[in-house]
């Protein structure tokens, strides 16, 4: 039996083969993000929740913005400028990801979670003029922003990020610097 040392070893083998594994988690994040759209504008009337649970529903919703709407009343000058702003991240996430040590497999499905949520957004934003929400969260009378698995996907690769930066980096150059 593995000790788990040495399973941790064989994942991080498997993970630091190639690039290509963060990129395939980033086309997942796009396919589920695309599908969950597409499912929600045949399932939902414009605006009209759909109860799930007491703080939960399904309200579909359409963002020219980006994120809580900023910058939705740009007359449609946002499609543009924010699809160009995604498209440029997008490219450095990618050289990003292809540059980085193999061994920072946590930063690196961060930044695919990022890109993935990042270009399923750009296509709604591009082909549509909008982006398509359809995921509420509310309590007490609150109601945060509808959102989607693209968004999601950036807000927990976002937290990753921070997770890996503050605790996990630090922790590899103490022992690096050992």
């Amino acid at each position: 039996m593995n000790s788990p040392s040495q399973s941790n070893e064989s994942l991080n083998a498997f993970l630091a083969k190639s690039p290509w594994v963060w990129y395939a988690i980033a086309f997942v994040v796009i396919v589920l993000d695309q599908i969950t759209k597409q499912i929600a504008e045949a399932q939902l009337l414009y605006n009209q929740p759909v109860e799930i649970t007491g703080f939960f529903n399904f309200t579909l919703r359409y963002n020219p913005g980006a994120a809580f709407s900023m910058f939705a009343d740009w007359g449609g000058a946002q499609r543009w400028g924010l699809g160009a702003l995604a498209a440029g991240v997008s490219v450095a996430i990618t050289i990003w990801i292809a540059k980085l040590d193999k061994s920072r497999w946590t930063e690196a499905l961060a930044l695919a979670l990022v890109l993935g949520g990042a270009i399923g957004n750009l296509y709604d934003r591009m082909l549509l003029g909008h982006v398509i929400d359809f995921i509420e969260v509310h309590g007490w009378g609150y109601y945060f922003p509808a959102f989607n698995i693209a968004d999601s996907a950036i807000t927990v690769g976002a937290g990753i990020l921070i997770y890996d930066a503050l605790f996990i980096q630090p922790k590899l150059k103490k022992t690096a610097d050992a």
